[in-house]
């Protein structure tokens, strides 16, 4: 019988990354868990044709940054980059601290 193991987890750390960077107190981990879903969420959700391939999130103290693997970049930004700072704003409203969007 075959042995099955999960791909992106047996590949972690070896040749790929995990798509969340940061560090959280146990009193915090749950609340900063459900803001990167949520901050998932409305990245897909304002440009659902876009081809996202992977959002990655790092978390300092004081801002967030949020990079956006896209094959279609020209859906996400916008005109004259209107929708990268709708998507930005919201994403601030969301988690309370700045926010740097790639």
């Amino acid at each position: 019988m075959g042995r099955k193991v999960h791909p992106i987890g047996f590949r972690l750390g070896i040749n790929k990354t995990w798509e969340s960077r940061w560090f959280a107190n146990p009193d915090a981990y749950a609340r900063q868990l459900h803001e990167d879903r949520a901050i998932r969420l409305v990245i897909v959700n304002s440009a659902p044709r876009s081809g996202i391939a992977r959002i990655d999130i790092e978390r300092f103290p004081n801002n967030v940054h949020v990079t956006i693997h896209t094959s279609k970049p020209g859906i996400v930004i916008g005109r004259k980059g209107a929708s990268v700072k709708e998507l930005r704003r919201q994403i601030q409203v969301l988690t309370g601290t700045a926010v740097k969007l790639d």
